[in-house]
């Protein structure tokens, strides 16, 4: 080997990528390789990074090791960081263009996102269509599956049905026995156990129907029907099987002592079932009731404001209903909402919501069912914002109602809603373009939400803010939601399993198998069980307690615990996980926090702020009197930012040359956005410093005694 390459071959050469290297001098064996003029060449300049087909060639194996994800490794739910942006970006340059594609700008799963542009798109949206109809797929066959079971239930009970008609019927079976009972007797106990379940899901349907009839009932009752209708049938089931076991097989027949005994172990068991099912029936209703009041105390106010701001964004990112309807002479009295309702079969149904409606309802008059309408909202259909009528108008193609799903999406939103409201190209928005999309006491409710600061005006920035605003509150609202049902089947399954236990425990009564004895060894058994495990219910207990009963914080809360600020990453029934200001995840048993003082910023109140100053003792109070009303000045000047009352005051003098002072004042917000409140207070303190150097208000340190020498007479005299 003498360390040069081997000339490749004429197949080689068509495939091959030449790397033109200046600085180094290239080898004798491949001068005409390199000039040859067929040969693609690339320069190491490029970015871009090119490969070969050849396989004489390998790929550079990489210098350092590669480090893999941990598979335990989670992403923060809140860890995307917020995106910058200034107001200079919506300027004529750096504005969002309609046409371009922007990364993730449409609905997400389970659709697959097109470009639009080349051959890669059209691949992309045949891969959609394949996946479309595997998904119809799936849908029929599972369609397939539901009508093959209800046609078996219906051939059997047609069977046992014709089986019944003949016995009864039949001269020569009316007086044939089995075991003592005649045909019709077992042909009755079949049924009963096989197609019991048929009649009384039918006696469900009839039920819930009826109800929905009655509007009152609807309103009322109709979600614990719903909720409750599998457990009455199993109740009802049982019920009938028992029934039927007593009165035809238990009575009226003479058997020995050993049959007799084995029916009744066959009775004491139907009944321990029966029972089961009552207390599950029972713990069905308690859980529902649980979970109604906990969203209707919790989070009613917070879906009612949501799903209100979503109708803005939606209305706004419309047609104008208004003008049009005035135009035809129509007067449109209210909004509604169009979401998507996905239900049992996978289907998307398009379901309205009244607005004028949903602003009359009260959190102590709401239903149950109505809350769970509202719950549904905001947990299985996402923020949509762009109609088909604005896409048609930007992209020039029909698409379904687009959803935000990150913040730069909400920002592109802002934008294509600031363009299809502000018609005059105005650079804001005014009352009257709102009254073009809203009735007027929608617009009183939504132009304080978007007004600009100092203008009264909707200028760009401001419209970008409330949208992500309303991205990042819809998100939190949408993971409070899952997890506050996560805890609900956590606590399901263990009452599921106490349930079991006590089921158990009764039936080994009703057949006296659990005597006197087995009951002393049983509770020795459990006053070991307690010694082990007591505090560990008592935990579960106080967790318990926690979630569902004091339950001080939601998921997204800003929280300040054990003096560490934390934002609520998720909740469960038995722990807590926080994220610290660096996506530091912290766990804490709920047991625990139950005992500590937490403080929570997005339930606080507009919250109080103070920023200390120094200034010199010899200020004139003339100048301190000039400072206190220009800082009066400042804050009524931005109300939009901190409200009027402040307060000035000197904390202390200090070395009888610095006056040390403080300035109390309250935002207009609580601290749960706390990077806009360090940006508000930033602000105030750079006004207070152009208001100190126009008053010129200064420090200065005391008068310091300073001794001059000479330094060779000092260095002479220490030798």
């Amino acid at each position: 080997m003498d360390g040069k390459p081997k000339p490749p071959n004429e197949d080689d050469k068509k495939n091959d990528v030449v790397l033109q290297i200046p600085d180094l001098e290239e080898p004798a064996g491949t001068a005409n390789q390199s000039t040859d003029e067929n040969q693609p060449r690339i320069s190491t300049s490029s970015p871009v990074s090119t490969t070969t087909s050849s396989p004489s060639r390998k790929p550079p194996l990489p210098k350092t090791l590669t480090r893999r994800k941990s598979a335990f490794l989670k992403p923060s739910r809140f860890g995307e960081q917020t995106v910058q942006f200034e107001p200079n970006m919506f300027g004529t340059e750096n504005a969002f263009d309609p046409d371009q594609d922007y990364p993730d700008l449409g609905k997400v799963s389970p659709k697959v996102k097109v470009s639009g542009k080349g051959n890669a798109a059209d691949a992309q949206a045949i891969d959609y269509v394949d996946l479309c109809r595997r998904a119809d797929k799936l849908k029929h066959r599972r369609h397939m599956k539901v009508k093959i079971k209800v046609l078996i239930e219906f051939t059997v009970f047609s069977v046992i049905l014709g089986c019944l008609v003949a016995t009864l019927t039949v001269g020569d079976l009316k007086h044939q026995m089995f075991w003592g009972l005649e045909y019709w007797k077992w042909c009755v106990l079949i049924m009963v156990i096989f197609c019991g379940m048929l009649v009384t899901r039918w006696l469900m349907k009839i039920l819930v129907l009826l109800i929905e009839m009655n509007f009152l009932l609807r309103k009322k009752v109709l979600y614990f029907v719903h909720g409750l209708k599998h457990s009455v049938q199993v109740f009802i089931w049982l019920a009938l099987v028992l029934l039927t076991w007593v009165l035809l097989f238990k009575n009226g027949v003479d058997r020995s002592e050993t049959a007799t005994k084995v029916l009744d172990y066959i009775t004491w068991t139907i009944v321990s079932i029966l029972i089961g099912a009552f207390l599950w029936l029972l713990k069905t209703l308690l859980l529902k009731i649980l979970a109604s009041s906990f969203h209707v105390n919790t989070f009613f106010d917070r879906i009612q404001e949501s799903i209100f701001h979503q109708y803005v964004l939606q209305t706004l990112s419309g047609p104008p209903v208004i003008e049009n309807a005035q135009k035809a002479g129509k007067v449109k009295i209210s909004g509604q909402l169009t979401y998507a309702n996905h239900t049992k079969s996978g289907r998307e149904k398009k379901e309205t919501i009244d607005m004028a409606k949903l602003q009359e309802m009260k959190r102590e008059k709401v239903s149950a069912w109505a809350m769970k309408t509202l719950v549904d909202i905001v947990s299985s259909s996402g923020l949509s914002t762009i109609s088909n009528a604005l896409d048609e108008s930007f992209h020039n193609s029909t698409q379904a109602d687009r959803e935000i799903t990150s913040e730069m999406e909400a920002m592109a939103a802002a934008y294509i809603i600031f363009k299809n409201v502000d018609k005059d190209d105005n650079d804001y928005i005014e009352e009257e373009d709102l009254l073009r999309f809203m009735i007027k006491e929608e617009v009183e409710l939504v132009f304080p939400l978007l007004q600009g600061p100092e203008t009264g005006k909707i200028d760009q920035k401001s419209l970008t803010d409330w949208v992500v605003k309303v991205f990042q509150d819809r998100k939190a609202l949408a993971h409070a939601l899952s997890d506050t049902k996560t805890a609900v089947k956590q606590l399901n399954k263990l009452v599921t399993v106490i349930l079991t236990v006590i089921v158990i425990v009764v039936w080994l009564l009703l057949m006296e198998i659990a005597t006197t004895k087995v009951l002393v060894v049983l509770s020795s058994q459990l006053v070991v069980a307690a010694f082990m495990f007591g505090n560990t219910c008592k935990n579960i207990f106080e967790a318990i307690i926690f979630v569902f009963v004091m339950h001080p914080f939601d998921v997204g809360d800003r929280c300040v615990i054990d003096g560490t600020q934390m934002v609520v990453e998720e909740m469960n029934i038995l722990t807590t996980v926080f994220l610290k200001f660096d996506n530091e995840k912290i766990y804490y048993p709920n047991s625990v926090l139950a005992t500590k003082p937490i403080s929570n910023f997005r339930r606080s109140p507009d919250m109080s702020d103070n920023v200390g100053f120094c200034i010199d003792l010899m200020t004139p109070v003339e100048s301190i009197a000039l400072l206190k009303s220009r800082i009066e000045t400042l804050l009524k000047s931005n109300t939009q930012y901190w409200h009027p009352n402040h307060s000035i005051v000197v904390k202390e003098i200090e070395n009888l040359n610095k006056m040390k002072m403080a300035l109390y004042f309250n935002h207009t917000m609580n601290f749960q956005n706390f990077g806009e409140k360090n940006k508000r207070r930033t602000e105030l303190i750079i006004e207070m410093k152009k208001i100190f150097e126009d008053l010129k208000i200064k420090y200065n340190l005391l008068p310091q005694d300073v001794r001059l020498g000479n330094l060779d007479a000092v260095t002479n005299s220490s030798t």
